[in-house]
């Protein structure tokens, strides 16, 4: 399966974005499960957990063969990752949400480097994630705060506070 990408991959982001890919890493490095929404065949979201990783400075996700999700993707690459967002209502720092496109891998000498890393049951489908949106939103006092980056753009910041103001742009 040829490369269909967004053209922006997650070394991309990382690369214009560093402190804030890296906020990202973290968040979903506090779980190993996470919430992954793809698209049914009917235009319906579906929602699975997933394992995500970061390895050789890309997103990946790996899949068992035939599954409804790998299908999902296979046939419309669009989705969206959740971070877990833990116990009680702490957000453990933010909730972090990843959309994109996924990319299928099937070169071999990729999928063996990513097994050699991950130890990733075979057989299994191989997926790197080309992000066209990031969003961390987490609240720092009595304010809201987002910070969103969507491809072809610098990240922005937005703060709110409990009054019915409209959220302002800090950077």
């Amino acid at each position: 399966m040829g490369d269909t990408g967004t053209g922006t991959t997650w070394s991309a982001f990382e690369a214009a974005e560093p402190a804030f890919a890296e906020t990202v890493r973290e968040r979903f490095g506090q779980y190993t499960h996470h919430a992954l929404a793809t698209v049914r065949e009917d235009g319906s979201p579906r929602l699975s957990g997933i394992e995500v990783g970061f390895r050789f400075g890309e997103l990946w996700l790996g899949m068992m063969p035939g599954s409804r999700k790998a299908r999902d993707l296979r046939r419309d690459p669009r989705l969206t990752l959740l971070a877990n967002l833990g116990a009680g209502t702490g957000m453990g720092g933010g909730d972090v949400r990843v959309s994109g496109r996924a990319v299928e891998i099937t070169d071999p000498e990729t999928v063996a480097r990513y097994v050699a890393d991950a130890g990733e049951p075979q057989p299994f489908h191989l997926f790197r994630v080309d992000p066209t949106e990031v969003v961390r939103t987490w609240v720092d006092g009595d304010e809201l705060v987002v910070r969103t980056w969507s491809a072809g753009r610098p990240a922005r910041t937005f703060r709110r506070g409990n009054d019915d103001s409209p959220p302002r742009r800090v950077s």
